[in-house]
């Protein structure tokens, strides 16, 4: 694998890790589009440090105010809302481990799951803030959306942020509580990854820094731009485009 291509991958990895169009579906598809042979999972794993390090750049201050306000009963609660909500992917993830690697080999398999990203998105359309907050319950539907979107072409961003504009709760306090979210899954995933290692074909300096800065710097974009979007409330408009790449995935 060569260094163009790993910049490739990781621009589509940075792109599509938080705009709601699944990051692993399109990992797929453009791997089997352009021919290119990822060996093991230590790719997937430096491109997972990249954009973890998106996600703490973008939400420092957030991130800043909870470390320096654990001893408030509102941080205290937010902390506990993650943990539920991180507990189904978990469970998910450990329990069907296997099976979900299969979907990885099956492009038609993700062009079905795009399909449904984009009927998620495109009905989201019709969810109306009603300002309301998280509770225990709500972060427990979050969390089993998100471990929905562990299966390659559904995406976590889309549907966590999807069910809660469902529920009530504000587009950017949606998007907030999901890329928060994000962090412990992504961490997760990485460690998960490292343990299991494959391939140590890809470690070299120059092969390291340019997955995980490429990653860095494109997610870092991508989750600003989608913040932007969710503001003005065109977050359905990414439905379009999964249903369209689904189709192509399927009827290729």
């Amino acid at each position: 694998m060569s260094i163009f291509d790993i910049i490739i991958l990781g621009i589509l990895q940075g792109i599509t890790e938080f705009l709601p169009v699944s990051s692993s579906g399109h990992l797929v598809l453009a791997q089997y589009i352009l021919g290119i042979d990822s060996p093991g999972n230590t790719l997937e794993i430096l491109f997972h440090v990249g954009t973890l390090f998106s996600v703490i750049y973008v939400f420092n201050k957030d991130l800043k105010s909870i470390v320096i306000s654990l001893n408030e009963r509102t941080t205290q609660k937010l902390i506990i809302f993650i943990i539920i909500a991180t507990i189904p992917a978990v469970i998910v993830g450990l329990i069907f481990k296997n099976h979900i690697i299969n979907l990885f080999s099956s492009k038609v398999s993700v062009g079905y799951a795009l399909l449904l990203t984009g009927a998620i998105l495109t009905l989201s359309i019709n969810f109306k803030n009603r300002n309301k907050s998280l509770s225990y319950v709500y972060s427990l539907l979050i969390g089993l959306s998100q471990a929905m979107a562990i299966i390659p072409g559904i995406s976590r961003s889309g549907a966590t942020i999807s069910i809660s504009m469902l529920l009530g709760i504000p587009p950017k306090e949606a998007a907030r509580f999901s890329f928060l979210l994000s962090i412990p899954v992504i961490i997760g995933a990485g460690l998960l990854g490292f343990f299991e290692l494959e391939s140590y074909v890809l470690l070299k300096p120059n092969l390291i820094i340019t997955a995980i800065l490429t990653s860095f710097i494109v997610g870092t974009l991508s989750l600003k731009i989608l913040l932007k979007i969710l503001e003005v409330g065109r977050f359905h408009f990414f439905g379009v485009y999964c249903v369209i790449a689904g189709i192509v995935a399927v009827l290729s």
